[in-house]
């Protein structure tokens, strides 16, 4: 007997991280900045976690990343997530100097690694979120 799929979690949206995920529906990526000690941060905080004052901005992310570290989920995931099967969690190390969880499409997961550059691209969720993901780099023509 099969079983059925539930739907895919949404995030759950603290009153700090609105922003992310009200940028991430117009497709940017933004991160947190101190404007007290000049540390970028990820991700949302009230205050900064390295000098904690909390006086921090949001500013947009270039999108331009490397694959920090990564696994591929190819069995046993939560059933939201059958269909997707084989696909790659991955902690990015964005240019900004943080890093994020992530999943890198748009590659087989074998070719995915270590150091690989790759870019942010958004995955509709539902109307009201969209995801950012990671991509390899085209190599220009």
């Amino acid at each position: 007997m099969d079983t059925p799929v539930k739907p895919k979690p949404v995030p759950v949206v603290n009153p700090w991280a609105k922003p992310f995920w009200d940028a991430a529906r117009e497709d940017k990526l933004v991160i947190q900045h101190c404007k007290d000690c000049g540390s970028n941060i990820f991700y949302p905080r009230i205050a900064c976690p390295n000098c904690f004052s909390d006086n921090v901005e949001w500013i947009q992310a270039s999108g331009k990343a490397t694959v920090y570290t990564y696994t591929v989920v190819e069995s046993n995931p939560p059933s939201a997530f059958i269909v997707d099967l084989p696909y790659v969690v991955a902690v990015v190390k964005l240019a900004e100097g943080v890093q994020m969880l992530s999943n890198i499409v748009g590659c087989k997961p074998e070719d995915v690694r270590c150091d690989m550059p790759v870019e942010v691209v958004f995955e509709t969720l539902n109307e009201e979120f969209k995801l950012p993901k990671f991509r390899p780099v085209s190599k220009p023509l």
